[in-house]
């Protein structure tokens, strides 16, 4: 899986808060809080945050902190004013250490640990085959790629281990391929425009050996049975360690939730869903949105008529990945259901 470190968040539990008075501050807040395996940065900072996005974009480093970038379980998080600011830091765990005769004293510990035993920003599980499989690509871009023709012995159905056969025009430059499925295609509720087509990550392969058009290859791993007619993609070049700003879009966005992992129609808290906007219309990685219901319709009994209630904020999400024309996103709040063609807006 994808270790996402959130450094931005992660380190802003230990700076400075930009904001003259207490208005973001949750109302019986603790003064301190000790993290603990399984938490995640957003359930942390909701701990002292009406709005746990809005983290500070400026901080300052504890001097004594290796890494401020990186919380793990033990840490302890403060609360205390400086000239009248509120400011959260970071604590390391002290130990023991024997001294003189029968005395103690404290010291500092140097905690040698594993980057990925690191708390995440949110549930990584959650967004995994999205960050590292499934694709966005325009139209006729599967249909012209190499595709899944066999395994060994006429197999229609291929696992990781196999060896199996595909054909098509593989480009010289890349050896690993990674194996999808067309999904849906994607277009814009309003205009109507062709936003792109699901490429639903199946696994990956290593070409072996080449035979005029025809491919050998070792299956790498697999996340579903590879078939024959399975597209393959050169793989993607993408950064182990990818790291969010939360933070609202420079922009104003007006945007609509189109799809739902897994073609429910109910969204609710921790879903991935697909918004009609993207790289173009200025979104970026780790900018966060709220989602509105939209309003019912409603008899005027005094007037008649219908008339459209307002629209009522119901939850939000951030955006994890983007494409040119949409993006994916995850639901991290949810006040009531959520479904297809509700909106999404800057915060």
């Amino acid at each position: 899986m994808k270790k996402i470190l959130l450094a931005v968040a992660a380190a802003s539990l230990i700076s400075f808060f930009s904001w003259a008075d207490d208005a973001l501050l949750k109302t019986g807040h603790p003064d301190e809080y000790t993290v603990k395996k399984g938490d995640t940065l957003w359930d942390i900072s909701g701990t002292f945050l009406n709005s746990p996005w809005m983290w500070p974009e400026i901080w300052h480093v504890n001097p004594q902190i290796e890494n401020p970038h990186l919380i793990f379980p033990g840490d302890l998080i403060k609360l205390i004013y400086l000239d009248g600011q509120p400011r959260l830091t970071l604590e390391r765990t002290l130990k023991m250490v024997p001294g003189a005769g029968d005395t103690t004293k404290l010291s500092p510990s140097i905690r040698v640990q594993n980057v990925d035993e690191a708390i995440t920003a949110i549930p990584l599980d959650r967004i995994d085959a999205f960050l590292s499989r499934s694709r966005i690509v325009e139209p006729g871009v599967l249909e012209a790629s190499p595709y899944m023709l066999a395994g060994q012995q006429q197999r229609l159905i291929v696992g990781a281990d196999d060896r199996a056969y595909a054909r098509g025009s593989f480009d010289a430059n890349y050896s690993n391929y990674g194996v999808f499925r067309k999904g849906q295609l994607f277009r814009d509720p309003v205009t109507k425009e062709v936003l792109g087509v699901h490429a639903q990550g199946i696994g990956s392969v290593s070409v072996s050996k080449m035979d005029g058009d025809i491919a050998s290859l070792d299956v790498l791993r697999t996340y579903e049975e590879v078939r024959p007619g399975d597209h393959l993609l050169p793989s993607e070049d993408r950064s182990v360690d990818s790291i969010f700003y939360p933070s609202a879009p420079d922009v104003d966005i007006e945007a609509q939730i189109i799809a739902v992992e897994g073609g429910v129609t109910q969204v609710g808290k921790f879903n991935v869903v697909m918004i009609n906007k993207g790289e173009r219309e200025g979104l970026q990685i780790g900018n966060v949105m709220a989602i509105y219901r939209a309003g019912e319709i409603v008899n005027d009994r005094v007037r008649g008529g219908k008339v459209a209630l307002p629209d009522e904020r119901a939850g939000l999400l951030m955006v994890f990945r983007t494409f040119e024309k949409m993006s994916f996103a995850l639901v991290l709040e949810s006040d009531r259901p959520l479904a297809i063609k509700d909106k999404v807006r800057n915060p």
